[in-house]
Formats: structure tokens, C-alpha cells, sequence
């Protein structure tokens, strides 16, 4: 007899539990719900939550990450290889000014410490200046850039100091180089202005030339100080900012062969920096002495270093051998202190700096960030590299500085300011997207 089959009893849905069950049926307030979610009882709150609002508590709190938090990985690759270059320069100046501040000042720390409170002043207003908006450059620009200009007039009063057969200081109690802030007002103002001079005149019309005034006029003030490497480098940071504003590429020519032809000129008129070009053009220099000093005792400096170096400190060039150790010729120093490896160092961090900036203009949107960000690099990347030709011996001498790693207090502030307002630019660039799942 066959057997019937087993059939179980049909199952009872199991219970809720009870927490789940309270808040299906009695939803309660959303106080009580998070109090419910979190373990704790209605009415109670955690302890941080009762200290921020109690009375007498502080109303809002600052927080460092938010203040300073980054809106593209370019922010951290830019920021991070300028604050590395900067404590290198600091080494290096400490290493390189020894010296010649005990000799000057009778402390061998002087030099350091000048160019340490610089540094620690500056790097402060990098990190404000990078949350500026950009409106703020369209509305300052006109007014930075004149004032520059009348900063740069006093150096021919008796406020101004002359240097090195150059007038380009004030001393005002403390002493700075107005030519430093004209390169950074000269790149924010035809970021903002440029590009509507090509919209008024088109991209293809030599007209550009003459909406742009305000900048030769800025030019040939640092000019009547006879500082022609700054002028250099100003004229440089204006065919950057023409270059990356989309003109045609005539319109860059023309000004270049304008520029060396004015070059040429100026180097005629002066007996001083024709002595130094016919010093470089002299394979076998005579003038020991005079023309021929600092660049031979720089190329030695740099022999005497090797491939590894004769250790940090350990420089002799810097025993008033060599003029200008911690400030033109610092990466002589370098080359003999750190080798040729401490020089492969310092020539990669400028091409990370040229890297980071590319990645910032390609990104751009904007005509001004492109423009400013264009004029910047070749400003601090090209006059790192026209500083290294110089001491290796491919340029004659020009005087313009090692950016973040010469001494001087102007030049390293101005720098860092201008990293800051590329900086600011990166705030319009694709935000790193955050992992917000939770670990458990």
C-alpha cells in the first residue's frame, strides 16, 4: 500500500526583532530614529554633540582640510615639488652663505635666517592666495600692475639702492625688488586683459602689440635701472603669455627677433656686459681677474664636485672664491657639495615643476588660466634654466637668480606667490573622487 506524501506545515514568518518592529510601527521622530540607529537611548546624545551646542561653546569650528582641501591632483603634484624645492634651497643657502655671513655680518646663520623668514612668510600666503577666486585677478589685475610700476619709479629717489651696476632695490627699513613683483603682475595682467584685445582685434592681427602698452611701459622702467636679466625674463614671461593666449604663431616671431635685436643693443652701449659676452665668446679667457673670475671659478666648482660630490659643507669654492655662492651661482655649489646627482636632482624638480604646470593649462577652460599659467612657467622654469647655462657655461652672465633655490628674500616670496595663484587655478579642475563606503 503505497504511502501518502509528507507535507509539512506551512512555516510561520519569523519575528521581526524588536527594535525593527518599534520603528516599522511607531516611526517616532527623527531624533528618536537616529537615537535608535546609533544604540542609545531617546533623549540622550553623544557627548560631542552636547559639548557644540551648549551655551558658551564655540558657534562654528575651522577646519584645516576643508580650508585648504585640493580640487585636482595637480594641486598636490605642484604644491608638493615647490615645498621640497623650497627646503632644498634652504639647505643649500644655510651651506653656501656660511661664510660670507660671518665675513659681512660676523654669524655664519645671517644669510639662513633671512632667507628662512622669507620662506616662512611666504609659503603661508601661497596656501591663501591658492583659494582666491578668479574674479578676484579681473577686478586687481589694472591696479597691481600700476602700482608695481610706481614701486619700481622709486628705486631712482633716495629710497632706491643701487647693486652690481644695477639700480633695481628699494630700502624702505627693509630691502626687496619691486622687478620681482612687476613678473607677476605683468603675467596676471594680460591674463585678464589679452584676451580681450584678441577678441576686439582677432588672432591673426599685429594690432595685439598696441593694446598691450601698459606692459613696455613696465619693461622699460626695470630697464632705466640697467637690469637687463630682469628685462630678459620680463620679455620672456610676455611672449609665454602671447604664446598660450591662441594667436598665430607669427605673432610670435616678430617680437623674438625684436627682442634680441634690443638685446644686441643694449649689450653694445655697455662696456661692462660687453667684457662679460666677449669673456664667454673667448674659449681661452684672459681676463682672469676681472670678466673671466666667476664664471671659470664656477666651472671648477662644479669639476670638483664629480659624480657624488665632496659632501655637504664641504664646499671650497664658497671661501670667497667664487662670487655670489648662495645666490647666482648656488648650483655650482650644489654641483660640488651634492655632485651630479644633486644636480640631476635639482634640474628634475624644474621639470616636474614644467610638468605640473602643462597639466594645469591643458586642463583650462579659461583663456586666463591658460595665459597666466603660460607666462608663470616660463618665468620660474625658463630662468632656472637660463641660471643653470649660465654656471655650466653655454650662456654668458646674465645675473638672474636660481628660482626657490637662490638666496633673496624678494625673489623666493614673489616666486612662491606666483605658485600660488596657479595653485587657485586648480579649484576649477575635476575634484579627486573620495571612497565613502564605510569599513566594517
Amino acid at each position: 500500500m503505497a504511502t501518502p506524501p509528507r507535507t509539512n506545515p506551512p512555516r510561520r514568518p519569523a519575528a521581526a526583532p524588536r527594535g525593527v518592529a518599534q520603528r516599522t510601527a511607531q516611526p517616532g521622530t527623527p531624533a528618536q530614529r537616529r537615537a535608535a540607529a546609533s544604540g542609545r537611548p531617546p533623549g540622550r546624545t553623544a557627548p560631542q554633540a552636547a559639548q557644540t551646542t551648549r551655551p558658551g561653546g564655540l558657534a562654528t569650528r575651522f577646519k584645516l582640510e576643508e580650508a585648504f582641501r585640493a580640487e585636482s591632483p595637480n594641486f598636490y603634484l605642484l604644491a608638493g615639488v615647490t615645498l621640497f624645492t623650497v627646503i632644498l634651497g634652504l639647505i643649500m643657502v644655510l651651506s653656501a652663505s656660511a661664510v660670507d655671513s660671518f665675513l659681512q655680518d660676523g654669524g655664519f646663520f645671517v644669510g639662513f635666517f633671512k632667507q628662512a623668514g622669507a620662506a616662512i612668510v611666504a609659503l603661508p600666503l601661497m596656501l591663501a592666495i591658492s583659494r582666491l577666486p578668479m574674479v578676484f585677478y579681473r577686478k586687481w589685475a589694472n591696479i597691481a600692475l600700476y602700482s608695481t610700476i610706481g614701486l619700481q619709479l622709486l628705486v631712482f629717489t633716495p629710497l632706491g639702492v643701487e647693486s652690481g651696476g644695477n639700480r633695481n632695490w628699494l630700502d624702505i627699513g627693509v630691502q626687496f625688488q619691486p622687478s620681482e613683483m612687476i613678473k607677476l603682475t605683468i603675467a596676471v595682467w594680460l591674463g585678464v586683459n589679452l584676451p580681450q584685445v584678441i577678441n576686439r582685434v582677432g588672432p591673426y592681427s599685429f594690432r595685439i602689440f598696441t593694446g598691450i602698452i601698459p606692459v613696455y611701459i613696465a619693461m622699460f622702467v626695470v630697464l632705466l635701472g640697467q637690469d637687463l636679466g630682469t628685462v630678459i625674463i620680463l620679455f620672456a614671461i610676455v611672449l609665454g603669455c602671447i604664446a598660450f593666449s591662441g594667436v598665430a604663431a607669427r605673432m610670435v616671431v616678430v617680437p623674438m627677433v625684436a627682442g634680441a635685436v634690443g638685446v644686441v643693443f643694449m649689450a653694445l652701449i655697455s662696456p661692462n656686459r660687453m667684457a662679460r659676452i666677449m669673456s664667454f665668446l673667448n674659449e681661452n679667457c684672459t681676463d682672469y681677474t676681472n670678466a673671466c673670475w666667476q664664471p671659470l671659478h664656477g666651472k671648477w666648482a662644479l669639476a670638483n664636485g664629480g659624480i657624488f660630490g665632496v659632501g655637504l659643507g664641504q664646499s671650497k669654492a664658497k671661501w670667497s672664491w667664487l662670487p655670489a655662492a648662495d645666490n647666482d651661482y648656488i648650483f655650482a655649489i650644489i654641483g660640488e657639495e651634492l655632485g651630479m646627482i644633486g644636480c640631476f636632482v635639482v634640474i628634475g624638480l624644474f621639470v616636474a615643476l614644467a610638468v605640473a604646470f602643462v597639466r594645469i593649462i591643458r586642463m583650462a577652460n579659461d583663456p586666463l588660466v591658460r595665459i597666466v599659467t603660460g607666462g608663470i612657467m616660463i618665468w620660474v622654469v625658463g630662468q632656472a634654466f637660463v641660471n643653470i647655462g649660465v654656471v655650466v657655461g653655454v650662456l654668458p652672465v646674465l645675473g638672474v637668480p636660481l628660482p626657490l633655490l637662490s638666496s633673496g628674500g624678494s625673489a623666493l616670496i614673489m616666486t612662491l606667490l606666483a605658485i600660488g595663484v596657479v595653485l587657485s587655478f586648480t579649484k576649477e579642475e575635476k575634484p579627486i573622487k573620495k571612497n565613502t563606503r564605510r569599513r566594517r
